[in-house]
């Protein structure tokens, strides 16, 4: 039976071989790279599935901002191949949301496919006048708010840290 660790128990090369598997050794051209480069995940709010020996799944968060608002980028939600469509993404993300609500569910965006993260309260409805740095699809671009947080009608999407 997996079990939801914290993704700071795994090892990196552990989640490195996860992500490479799930998304190809050229992931980090992708412009969400951009956005959690020279950052660190959030320690409340990042997970990895472990089944016996093997880490089959991983959730991570990062701090972003619009501005001075504050955000937390979800992603990259990877499931090992053998292991896709089986619910370990799923799995994760409902991990992560109950955290983030015991946290007073901070606002959130993230790089995804809206089809698949609408049932998880993401969509493009807050994000239409937000821009990111590098190649992007606007209708990708998905948000999270369920307690109303102000957030900015436009922007540009940044590291947290970025001056």
């Amino acid at each position: 039976m997996a079990e939801v660790v914290p993704l700071a128990s795994v090892p990196t090369k552990s989640i490195e071989q996860l992500l490479d598997a799930a998304f190809g050794s050229d992931r980090h051209q992708r412009t969400a790279y951009k956005l959690r480069e020279a950052s660190v995940p959030l320690a409340a709010l990042s997970f990895a599935l472990r089944d016996g020996d093997a880490i089959i799944a991983s959730i991570q968060c990062w701090p972003v901002r619009i501005g001075n608002c504050p955000l937390i980028l979800v992603g990259p939600v990877a499931v090992d191949p053998e292991h896709q469509n089986s619910g370990h993404g799923s799995h994760l993300m409902r991990t992560l949301l109950k955290a983030a609500a015991a946290l007073g569910d901070p606002a959130m965006v993230m790089i995804g496919d809206p089809e698949y993260y609408h049932r998880f309260g993401f969509t493009a409805d807050q994000t239409a006048g937000w821009t990111m740095p590098g190649p992007w699809e606007p209708r990708r671009l998905l948000a999270r708010n369920p307690v109303g947080h102000a957030l900015p009608q436009t922007g540009i999407l940044e590291r947290a840290d970025a001056l």
